[in-house]
């Protein structure tokens, strides 16, 4: 191709606004307009067909505005049809039924056991051995022929249990805890396997078998977590037996519904239920033969409506010949666990197992409990923290949704057992909270007068802080309240003992009272903590009385100025739990900051706070953790403010610069904010500097300037450059802007092919293509230097364009040359698009000279080179579609900036046109609409010359 001249085509811009501006169309009121509310009109169905559509329909408002989704069905909810269409009696029936149902069902605010089984899991441990007996199977069971009578079957499966019960089993010995909990599993499993393979006999002799382990109490602290272990197997055979027994209720017609009567029922099943419940009742130990019963409780549903009824006070006066007490007090938990999940509306079985309880409760400190103890080596207060678990879930079952007089009857009793620490305390863990907090002080009385041996007070004033973090007491009590247990509290010796319950009642104090008195408290820990650095074994709970504190304290001249604050957050040490904790404060800090702050305790702490968390970054240090450090600590920059004091504002971005050196993302924030400073100071001065103000926004440019450097992310220096650089030229700093974007330029050579996004390596080109688009749109209004050549800037840039190694499939080389060539267009026009207000761009300081426009066209001419050249190299078969996609792109940055009054570009722009279509490659539809917008404009004044550059540009057909 010949080398083609460029003539630019003159813009009047303030026109070309003008015709692009939409046009205004009045809108009258009563004119449909798609954000005006839509009104939907009740109809009235007239005939329901059976596929479901409805026969047209009248509206009762002609005049308001259909509905479209509504209009699809005729106005009517397809649910509602049938709702209508149902019998009116059925519904309410229904509606009653499943009301109450409702009533029957435990609600969400009701705890459930498993929330509470892990922490027992983790609570109740042992390093003693244990043992287990495992079943090791019965060779009876397999004699017999498959034409046996259905009484010798009985009479061999009878046998079978007989043969369990007298020690077909074998103990394993010397188990360690997890020893102990793999073979509970493996019981589990073998329950699960042996019930698929239709052995039912096995698996009732497995859960029999775990059952009556619940008796042993030889290692007495792990028994809690026995006891959950165990329950678990028996949970699992109750449910595979309910199961079981209502597949048997459905028949060739019907499925038996989720609330269904006896009456449902046919007789196969509730012949198939008795027997399990014979089954059972022929077990001879009491132990097993109340679990495993209670275990298929839920099975009475099948026989009869009142069989849980009746169930439930047998099996409560059943529990009375369980002599153990800790054995006995967690089978009364156990039947409140089953009840409460099949019945809770028995209350009365559930208060008459509970007062059953208060009845034998004495036997806790009776000769024969105490005997035990000596013998295993276990004190008092080791073995009675033992019932809380099983205590503390009868306690709430009972206390749950119970009236006010109830909760009083209950209190009242445990007054006439003596004010039992452990029954208190179980009282108070189960109990309302706001039940307890009205009652604070008469909580208090009862505490005091009990007797510490076996269950300190201190743990009673933990359970009455839990309630008293969830509901207020009488406020004129508030006072004495904190009074009375910190006396208790801060006697404590015991670190561990006092910390966990200043954690409780810090939550209090902070609550109701000022920062004089959380300061108390705060120094007290203090106190507690720091000799023999007991703090180190307690940071989970220091961890806590922090969050708790800044939770209620949100405002930081207020927390900060509480004296012990800091000197408590000395205590955290350990590396790794500092940094959690000054995170946690600034997070507070972020959510509830809402204004600006230059207040020098809130800086000068925060400051420290977020010194700590940078200092704690280190080669090992994860993206994802660097990145949340650097946005806590971007919260707190952006949060500082001085007002009109600007340089004291710079001061605090120079220091936090040296803080903060370590954290990119830090300074990209330090230096957008000393922008944003330059940028108010033009703002503050309506951009006519003083010597003070112009020496100031120079300071904050030079702050730019020599902390980019320092980035490692290539287009992030790439892209501050530039910015930077457009900051300086509005604060009228040309040479400061100029070193800017030859920095940038500079840059350019360096960017890697390859560059990592969100932890995946991607191309760097279209990156690159982005900045330089955006770096033409500042160099249009930088003016000239008058030490340097004509547009030196865009010449450097193109240098460095055209020595840059692009990728050989790759067309943004000359995507980036169209993109020059558009600058230069603009940069030849009488007045520009844009310029930056007292700064005098190129069309001002030229003023449309000769010698300068023929620079500029000599330089579009050589770029135009380049880029025909390149769509020379095209013209191989892989690379038509890439040549016609260009070539189209190219014709429409002539058409849209070149003056086309020239023969030689009009006749490149027609064999531009025909080069995209040369191969059939060319997209037709972009090619006719580009057609159609030449023949419009040709109508426009001064535009008739692309009339016969319409007639020139042939569309070619594919064949």
């Amino acid at each position: 191709m010949a080398v083609f001249p460029w003539h630019s085509r003159s813009r009047n811009y303030k026109a070309e606004f003008a015709s692009c501006r939409l046009e205004a169309v009045p809108l009258e009121f009563g004119d449909y307009h798609p954000l005006k509310p839509i009104t939907v009109t009740e109809s009235k169905t007239k005939k329901v067909s059976r596929k479901g559509s409805s026969s047209s329909t009248s509206s009762s408002s002609s005049s308001s505005v259909v509905d479209p989704l509504s209009s699809v069905l005729d106005g009517t909810d397809p649910l509602s049809m049938f709702a209508a269409s149902a019998d009116p009696a059925a519904t309410d029936s229904s509606r009653k039924r499943r009301d109450r149902d409702e009533n029957t069902i435990v609600g969400s605010d009701f705890e459930p056991w498993a929330s509470k089984r892990g922490e027992i899991l983790a609570r109740y441990t042992t390093t003693e051995k244990l043992s287990i007996n495992l079943f090791m199977g019965s060779e009876k069971g397999k004699a017999g022929t498959a034409t046996s009578a259905m009484s010798e079957k009985v009479r061999t499966r009878l046998e079978e249990l007989d043969d369990f019960e007298e020690g077909s089993q074998k103990e394993l010995l010397n188990l360690t805890q997890q020893d102990y909990v793999n073979r509970i599993e493996e019981l589990n499993q073998s329950l699960k396997d042996a019930w698929a393979s239709d052995q039912k006999v096995k698996a009732l002799k497995i859960v029999i078998q775990c059952s009556k382990l619940l008796s042993d109490t030889s290692v007495i602290q792990f028994y809690p977590s026995k006891f959950v272990l165990i329950t678990d197997i028996l949970d699992t055979f109750g449910k595979l037996v309910y199961e079981r027994i209502f597949s048997m209720c459905v028949d060739n017609r019907s499925v038996l519904p989720d609330h269904f009567s006896p009456e449902n029922v046919n007789d196969t099943a509730k012949e198939t239920c008795l027997n399990w419940f014979f089954k059972i009742a022929s077990i001879r130990e009491l132990i097993p033969r109340f679990y495993v019963e209670a275990s298929i409780l839920k099975c009475n549903k099948f026989l009869s409506k009142t069989g849980i009824s009746e169930c439930l006070p047998r099996l409560t006066c059943m529990i009375r010949g369980i002599g153990d007490p800790l054995v006995s007090v967690y089978a009364r938990a156990y039947l409140c666990r089953v009840g409460m999940e099949v019945a809770p509306h028995l209350k009365e079985s559930l208060n008459k197992n509970f007062f059953d309880f208060l009845l034998t409760f004495k036997q806790i400190h009776g000769d024969t409990v105490q005997n035990q103890l000596v013998l295993q080596g276990v004190e008092l207060p080791s073995y009675l923290p033992l019932y809380s678990p099983a205590m503390d879930w009868i306690f709430q079952c009972i206390s749950y949704h119970a009236p006010e007089a109830l909760l009083t009857e209950m209190m009242e009793r445990c007054k006439k057992l003596g004010n039992n620490a452990l029954l208190l305390n179980s009282v108070m863990s189960a109990f309302r909270a706001e039940f307890i907090a009205t009652r604070s002080m008469d909580f208090i009385g009862m505490i005091k007068e009990c007797d510490e041996s076996g269950f300190p007070k201190h743990l009673l004033f933990h359970s009455l802080g839990l309630n008293l973090a969830l509901a207020d007491p009488p406020e004129g009590d508030r006072l004495q309240i904190l009074n009375e247990a910190w006396k208790v509290i801060t006697k404590l010796k015991n670190p561990q003992d006092y910390v966990n319950c200043a954690e409780v009642w810090v939550e209090y104090t902070c609550k109701h009272f000022t920062k004089r008195e959380v300061n108390t408290v705060l120094a007290d820990v203090i106190k507690h903590m720091t000799p023999d650095r007991a703090f180190e074994d307690s940071y989970p709970q220091l961890q806590s009385i922090i969050k708790k504190v800044i939770a209620h304290f949100h405002d930081f001249s207020v927390l900060f100025s509480v004296e012990k604050f800091l000197p408590f957050l000395d205590m955290f040490q350990k590396e790794s739990v500092r940094v959690e904790v000054c995170k946690c404060i600034m997070e507070v800090f972020i959510k509830h900051q809402q204004e600006p702050t230059k207040d020098p305790v809130i800086l000068n702490a925060l400051l420290h706070v977020c010194k700590t968390m940078h200092d704690s970054v280190n080669a090992l240090t994860l993206e994802d953790e660097k990145r949340m450090l650097a946005y806590l600590i971007n919260g707190f920059i952006k949060m500082v403010s001085f007002g009109r004091d600007f340089e004291q504002q710079l001061s605090f971005y120079v220091e936090a610069r040296s803080v903060f050196c370590n954290l990119e993302p830090v300074l990209v924030q330090l230096i957008h904010s000393v922008n944003r400073l330059a940028m108010e100071t033009r703002k503050v001065m309506k951009g006519n500097h003083s010597r003070k103000t112009a020496a100031f926004v120079r300071a904050c440019v030079a702050y730019c300037f020599i902390t980019i450097p320092s980035l490692v992310g290539i287009f992030t220096r790439l892209n501050l450059y530039l910015h930077s650089g457009q900051v300086a030229l509005a604060n009228q700093c040309l040479s400061q802007a100029d070193a800017f974007f030859k920095a940038a330029i500079s840059l350019v050579p360096e960017v890697p092919k390859m560059i990592n996004i969100d932890g995946k390596m991607r191309p760097s080109e279209s990156f690159l293509l982005e900045f330089l688009c955006n770096f033409f749109s500042t160099l249009l209004i930088v003016p000239d230097h008058p030490e340097h050549g004509v547009l030196f800037l865009v010449r450097e840039l193109l240098n460095v364009i055209q020595d840059y190694t692009w990728e050989d499939s790759s067309d943004d080389k000359i995507r980036i040359y169209t993109c020059v060539l558009h600058l230069l267009s603009a940069m030849s026009q009488e007045t520009y698009l844009y310029h930056i207000d007292k700064v005098d761009s190129n069309d001002s300081l030229y003023g449309g000279d000769s010698k300068f426009l023929a620079e500029n066209n000599k330089l579009c001419e050589t770029v135009m080179a380049q880029i025909l050249e390149h769509l020379k190299t095209l013209a191989k078969d892989e690379a038509l579609k890439r040549q016609s996609s260009l070539g189209l792109s190219f014709f429409n940055s002539i058409l849209a900036h070149g003056d086309l009054r020239n023969n030689r570009l009009n006749q490149l722009s027609v064999n531009l046109w025909h080069l995209a279509q040369r191969h059939g490659c060319a997209d037709t539809r972009t090619m006719v609409k580009t057609l159609e917008y030449i023949k419009k404009r040709s109508k426009q004044p001064d535009m008739g010359h692309l009339t016969e550059l319409a007639l020139r540009l042939p569309l070619q057909t594919r064949t």
